[in-house]
This record gives C-alpha cells, sequence and structure tokens, in this order.
C-alpha cells in the first residue's frame, strides 16, 4: 500500500474510533472508493456491518456512535429528543418498559436506509420534524452553546461517542407531548411531569410560542399545573395560541376546565 493510502487510512482509523461508523456515500465524497475499500476490508481494517457502512474492525457497534455519524459525518439535522432523551437524563423509570431502548430522533433530514440494517441492540427510530417551527441550525462547531439553547437543544456527552445533540429537557417534554395519542401515553407524560422540578420557564414560554401542537400545548400546561412545580407560577403564556374548541385524548375522561383537553379520570391512581 502507498504511503498516500497509508496516511488515509490513517486518518479514516483515527477518526472513526472504536465505536465509529461511517457510510460508504461518505467514504466517496472523501475519496475512500470501491477499491481502496475492498483493500482495507481485504487487510482486515474494516469491516461492513451491514451494506452501505463500515467501521474498524475489532470495534463495538453502539447507538452512540451511530447518531455521531448521522449528527458530524453525514451532517444530519437530527437531534436525540423526546422518550430517549429524558430517559438519557436519567428518567428512564418514569417510562414505559422496553421504551427506553427505541432512540427518538427529531428533525428535518430523514434517517439514511443503512440504519436500519444495523445490528444494533437499541432500535433507532425517526419521529419527524417534531411539533416546532423554529429555523433550523447547523450542528456545526462554530454554532454556540447559547445558539443551541435559543433552539432548545444542548450538547451532552455520551461515552463513548463524544458529544451528541439532545434535546433540553423542555424541548423533549414537548414532543412527548405531541407523540402522546392515548391514556398510556398521558399516564407516562403526567408522571415525568412529577419529576420536572426545575425547567426553565423563559426556555419554555419560547417553545411554546414556536409550537404548533395544539395537543401538545394543552396537555403540556393541563400537567404542569396540575403538578404545581414552583416554574409554573413564573410561566407567561401570552402569545402562545392554544386553538378553539375542545381536544380529547381518551374517551370518557375529564375535561380539563382551563385547557380544555379531555384527560383520563385516574391519573392519581395512576401516579400511585
Amino acid at each position: 500500500m502507498s504511503d498516500q493510502n497509508d496516511g488515509k487510512l490513517n486518518r479514516l482509523l483515527t477518526g472513526l474510533s472504536d465505536t465509529g461508523v461511517v457510510s460508504s456515500r461518505w467514504l466517496r465524497a472523501h475519496g475512500y472508493y470501491s477499491s481502496l475499500l475492498a483493500r482495507y476490508v481485504g487487510s482486515g481494517w474494516l469491516v461492513s456491518p451491514a451494506r452501505g457502512v463500515y467501521m474498524r474492525k475489532g470495534g463495538s457497534l453502539h447507538w452512540e456512535g451511530v447518531v455521531r455519524a448521522l449528527q458530524q459525518m453525514e451532517g444530519l439535522s437530527l437531534h436525540i429528543g423526546g422518550r430517549f432523551a429524558l430517559a438519557w437524563l436519567g428518567h428512564e423509570h418514569y417510562l414505559r418498559l422496553g421504551e427506553a431502548e427505541v432512540v427518538t430522533l427529531y428533525g428535518p433530514d430523514r434517517m439514511p436506509g443503512w440504519v436500519h440494517k444495523l445490528p444494533l441492540v437499541e432500535r433507532i427510530e425517526y419521529c419527524g420534524k417534531g411539533p416546532f417551527d423554529l429555523p433550523e441550525i447547523p450542528f456545526t462547531d462554530e454554532t454556540t452553546g447559547q445558539a443551541l439553547l435559543d433552539q432548545g437543544l444542548e450538547q451532552r456527552e455520551a461515552l463513548p461517542s463524544g458529544m451528541l445533540m439532545f434535546s433540553t429537557p423542555e424541548r423533549a417534554m414537548l414532543e412527548l407531548c405531541d407523540e402522546a395519542s392515548d391514556a398510556g401515553g398521558v399516564y407516562e407524560v403526567d408522571a415525568l411531569m412529577q419529576a420536572m422540578a426545575t425547567l426553565r420557564p423563559r426556555r419554555l414560554e419560547m417553545l411554546l410560542r414556536h409550537c404548533h401542537s395544539i395537543k401538545a400545548k394543552r396537555l403540556f400546561l393541563a400537567l404542569a399545573e396540575r403538578h404545581g412545580h414552583a416554574w409554573f407560577s413564573h410561566l407567561s403564556i401570552e402569545g402562545v395560541n392554544l386553538g378553539r374548541g375542545k381536544r380529547s385524548l381518551v374517551p370518557g375522561g375529564r375535561l380539563h376546565p382551563t385547557y380544555h383537553i379531555v384527560l383520563p379520570g385516574d391519573l392519581d391512581e395512576q401516579l400511585g
């Protein structure tokens, strides 16, 4: 192998780390053509865990490495949000059994097909753009932490793969409220809301103004009022569109008198 190809191989292996993956699309774009990849695989440097994706031989396949590849190498505007973001923050004991094993990604960019072919322990699920009309910002080194927080996003360390983009707890809760479609979903959000004692009212106000899901906003506010956290008294909903008429998530439930959303009548029993 030439010195030039040796250098390319070393750069690739260094960038991949022990948990990283890389797509054939990215490799072609950076000068790693099929013949060179075949040589790397034949020489035992790389393996292909699924068609269209490569990793270091002897490396470990983890969801963190896959998401890092999507966010940083593929340049996709996808962040970890909703249910899995809350689980990552330590609230998995409030979530439905088994759901914490589904990595929930949000954003305008769809996942490439090779993600679903990987033999991961967890399942990575694309949940769509989410309930917000916030402008998209690039996930680059030049993007400041404050610019991310202004979108309800933040970088968190997810070892062994490094920094990944997550929803803040405020954004993740609204994303989860948008996903709730039955009594089970409401129980889950209610249990999580009980633990949300440190949400930031100013950030919530911004997110509520930019949230286009009437259901998500009403459910969030009704359950937040129910648990009476200190931050709720500082939350202004001026300029927040809550729509007209009532919304029902469960048949035969109880209509919230302020936010006009029908909730299960047995929330207290479910909370235990």
